[in-house]
């Protein structure tokens, strides 16, 4: 998408599409008042018709306005002057839907919302995304269906936030490879097809792939890992991913879990709602959607992401409950549910990432339980962290973006709940506190380290039916938290 920036009268703009907006009383921004002006009062007759209120995110579209140049002049209601988040992303979303779905040239004027809080590079980042999320249609396993139409130029009409408006097509673009990816059919996406996507990647953008299957990982002892690839005839895959932007610094890690179908082994899930479980690798999604995000701008950081991948299935040879497994960490695990398999898979991947690429900080990602869901629905991701820094940084960045966490308790007091009689450590903690057990138990393989977890099992994907998909969240969360750490 190419972006221009325009400061003229927007009565005197050739656009396909112009938008402009109201607020709930019914008064013109600005611009609404120059295509009025123009117009000889065509969006005051409108208003005093009640053809629109001015209500967050209502809209009305007018065509070929005599005095205007705009083929078609969209007004947007801005609602009340002191937008709370929820009013202010459904202005977002619909403008995005407004200029959307079309080819040619958009123009949008919203400085009359800007604020100290949202001004207009925020407004402009989450129209974009609101674009990409709006253009975004899932084709790859229907025949005969054509890819939507995208739109060309977007012009700004107010401040200059070209910067802002380049970053956040690249979250975009980002963000719709997240969802592609967790969309596609389990079949299809297995370990090794991510794998392939990360190395295509990787070539593309120059960074450094390296792929280890799951032998590889048996011979170098990460038992949990293999404890949960074994049981599958798709080869599990750890694949690890570097960009360095930014020479001899310490690098930071983003980790994600690819579980590309969980079917929970011998500890067998329901079989309703089961195709969902494709879903399980939206964490992985999300990590190749942010490098795909970093490879578009190039920031000036160090960035070391690993997928860690295999089925969970429920073979001849795959896990029991009571099985002791070792980790590459040593550390003796007594496997007691084969269903709380993401933690097993994690644990050695965290554990190897820190060995060998000591990082400065590291956030790992997952849809790692029904229990987060339970507590914070599909709203907000759950945050576990005792590391009171990194909880602010993700919490800012989550706010900005709109790809919002909610922290929730990682005290020792919970820890005990991991005990085993036959292992160091427990991979479940019994019925209570799910969320909050299961990132104690990666807490165990992260000591030392600047880490946080976060818990995508409700955000990652939603819907039913036809409007059943993947959300590529939390592409906008992590890497708006990168590049707020570039200098």
């Amino acid at each position: 998408m190419d972006f221009q920036i325009f400061t003229g009268n927007p009565a005197e703009l050739t656009a396909d599409t112009l938008v402009v907006t109201i607020n709930d009383n019914g008064e013109l921004s600005a611009s609404a008042e120059k295509i009025d002006t123009a117009s000889a009062g065509a969006v005051q007759a409108r208003i005093k018709a009640k053809d629109i209120t001015g209500a967050a995110g209502s809209s009305l579209t007018l065509y070929s306005l005599a005095g205007t140049e705009a083929s078609r002049t969209v007004i947007i209601g801005g609602g009340k002057d002191n937008l709370n988040a929820v009013d202010a992303n459904k202005i977002a979303s619909a403008i995005g839907k407004a200029i959307s779905g079309k080819e040619g040239t958009a123009a949008v004027d919203v400085s009359a919302l800007a604020t100290d809080s949202r001004p207009q590079a925020w407004w402009a980042e989450q129209i974009v995304l609101a674009v990409h999320a709006a253009q975004y249609k899932f084709i790859a396993t229907l025949p005969g269906k054509e890819p939507t139409p995208a739109l060309d130029t977007l012009i700004w009409i107010g401040d200059d936030v070209k910067d802002a408006l380049t970053v956040a097509d690249a979250k975009g673009l980002g963000t719709s490879y997240a969802k592609e990816l967790g969309n596609m059919p389990p079949n299809i996406c297995t370990p090794t097809y991510l794998a392939d996507e990360a190395q295509k990647l990787s070539d593309a953008a120059g960074f450094t792939c390296k792929v280890y299957d799951e032998k590889e990982m048996e011979e170098m002892g990460a038992g949990a890992f293999y404890s949960v690839a074994k049981g599958s005839s798709e080869p599990g895959k750890l694949i690890i991913m570097e960009y360095k932007g930014a020479g001899d610094d310490a690098p930071h890690m983003i980790v994600g879990k690819g579980i590309t179908f969980d079917t929970g082994g011998i500890s067998l899930k329901p079989g309703a709602k089961m195709d969902e479980m494709k879903y399980d690798m939206c964490g992985a999604a999300s990590v190749l959607g942010t490098m795909k995000t970093l490879a578009e701008l190039k920031p000036a950081i160090n960035v070391v992401a690993i997928i860690t991948s295999a089925e969970n299935m429920p073979a001849g040879d795959a896990s029991k409950p009571g099985d002791v497994v070792t980790t590459l960490s040593g550390q003796t695990v007594e496997i007691l549910n084969t269903d709380a398999e993401g933690r097993l898979v994690l644990c050695d991947a965290l554990t190897l990432g820190i060995r060998d690429y000591k990082p400065a900080t590291c956030v790992d990602v997952a849809t790692l339980t029904g229990a987060c869901m339970a507590a914070l629905g599909k709203v907000n991701s759950g945050l576990f962290t005792t590391d009171e820094e990194l909880a602010t940084e993700l919490n800012t960045a989550g706010a900005y973006s709109g790809d919002r966490v909610w922290r929730l308790p990682l005290e020792d007091d919970y820890q005990s709940l991991l005990d085993s009689n036959f292992a160091d450590i427990a991979n479940i903690g019994g019925p209570l506190a799910g969320a909050t057990t299961a990132a104690c138990f990666l807490s165990r393989f992260t000591e030392g380290t600047r880490w946080a977890h976060v818990d995508i099992a409700g955000p990652a994907w939603g819907g039913d039916g036809t409007s059943k998909g993947a959300t590529g969240r939390p592409v906008p969360l992590l890497t708006t938290y990168l590049l707020n750490k570039v200098s």
